[in-house]
């Protein structure tokens, strides 16, 4: 099982229910009838059978007619998800995702994610933003949104621990459920990683591994191509490799300037990072290895 989110625990009438587990027969029966008995009406069911791993994914978004913790239908469901050796997740829908925003010196990520919560397209909550340079600390400000300095002065091994060390206090401090690198230009040491493992999204570029280093689309412009895009992705310890939650493309011509490139990659990063935030979000990504099943 998935660590419960250590916030009160108020009752409600609706939540929702994500899962993998070994496929086997009885599975749906088993858990839609647990439901029924608890009092819930199932409002949307999505389900998926990976006949390459024998594994079977489930999401179950359901009401019930009276109020109810989450903590209470964990409990029920728990000897159910350990008999069927689930991972698994059971959260009340009308509780935000609580998201830390790590950006670096390109801010178009940033903007559009504050723009999106703040004109109610996303529905999510930004307890802080966290950068290695003060460049975004107005537009934080004009967000009422805590912006918090953590430079990187020399980048040692040891500087590079002590700002990490920053990071990991804010995000216990904050009850952090996602961390998103908005164009964070900076690699998280593997106990990072660890630490966030399936709740840290990074966007780049879908060049790779083509185009690596700086200048990326000064580079596809050199070869000619004709589509560029964007990958959102978990972030692991195996750079920009992680699982892959949602990625989108461009076509472009011969008469784009490198300039122009660059404008077009921007946007279609934006899109897709706050499309794979908001899938994440609403519950909706189960990690398959090193694949995702997104249910949208």
């Amino acid at each position: 099982m998935n660590a419960a989110i250590s916030t009160p625990d108020t009752p409600s009438t609706r939540f929702i229910l994500k899962l993998s587990c070994p496929d086997q027969a009885g599975i749906v029966h088993a858990v839609t009838g647990l439901l029924l008995e608890q009092g819930g009406n199932i409002l949307t069911s999505a389900q998926h059978g990976d006949a390459d791993h024998h594994r079977f994914f489930m999401r179950i978004e359901f009401e019930c007619a009276q109020p109810r913790t989450a903590g209470s239908l964990r409990e029920v469901f728990a000897p159910l998800a350990q008999r069927l050796q689930m991972d698994w997740e059971l959260v009340d829908t009308g509780r935000k995702t609580r998201v830390l925003l790590l950006v670096s010196k390109l801010g178009h990520c940033l903007n559009d994610l504050l723009f999106r919560v703040r004109t109610g397209h996303l529905a999510i909550e930004i307890p802080a933003i966290v950068s290695n340079h003060r460049d975004f600390y107005q537009l934080a400000a004009s967000h009422d949104i805590p912006f918090h300095h953590f430079p990187l002065l020399q980048s040692t091994e040891e500087q590079k621990q002590a700002q990490e060390r920053k990071i990991r206090e804010l995000i216990e401090e904050q009850r952090i459920d996602l961390v998103v690198l908005a164009r964070y230009m900076q690699i998280l040491s593997p106990q990072m990683c660890e630490f966030l493992e399936g709740r840290a999204i990074n966007i780049h570029h879908s060049f790779l591994p083509s185009f690596k280093g700086a200048r990326p689309y000064h580079q596809a412009h050199e070869r000619g191509v004709k589509l560029i895009g964007a990958t959102a992705h978990y972030v692991t310890s195996d750079l920009d490799e992680g699982p892959i939650i949602e990625q989108d493309v461009a076509r472009i011509d011969h008469s784009m300037t490198p300039d122009q490139l660059v404008a077009i990659g921007r946007d279609t990063e934006c899109v897709t990072l706050a499309r794979a935030i908001q899938w994440h979000a609403e519950h909706r990504v189960l990690l398959n290895g090193h694949r995702t099943v997104v249910f949208r």
